[in-house]
């Protein structure tokens, strides 16, 4: 199983950008589906945006789309999420995940059940 661990996260006003990252390790991760997810206090854990193997694939949710890009290097074994024009909103524990399962655009693949690796997230706080 591969080992997630993101970074990058932080207190930032809004409007500003950041990129977290998504560093993978035990096994590459270039034949995996990477997805990022986030959770809020007191909600339920959200689907932010997945990317295929390639990273010439990608399904985002409505909420981020525009607004946010994930991509990947797989000789790094790395993901990231690029996140511009932030708002207090988009406050969360952001974390990553991998699916050994094909890449879809369909909500299956929104769903937390199919991934099998997670990272323990990143805190990312907007200010108003």
């Amino acid at each position: 199983q591969v080992q997630l661990v993101e970074s990058g996260g932080g207190l930032v006003q809004a409007g500003d950008s950041l990129r977290l990252s998504c560093a993978a390790s035990g096994r590459a991760i270039s034949r995996y589906v990477m997805g990022w997810f986030r959770q809020a206090p007191g909600k339920e854990r959200e689907f932010i945006g997945n990317v295929n193997w390639s990273g010439g694939s990608l399904y985002y949710a409505d909420s981020v789309k525009g607004r946010f890009t994930i991509s990947r290097d797989n000789a790094k074994n790395t993901v990231y999420l690029q996140m511009n024009s932030l708002s207090p909103e988009d406050t969360a524990l952001y974390y990553c995940a991998a699916a050994t399962r094909p890449w879809d655009r369909t909500s299956t693949s929104t769903m937390a059940t199919f991934y099998d690796s997670w990272g323990q997230g990143t805190q990312v706080s907007v200010s108003s």
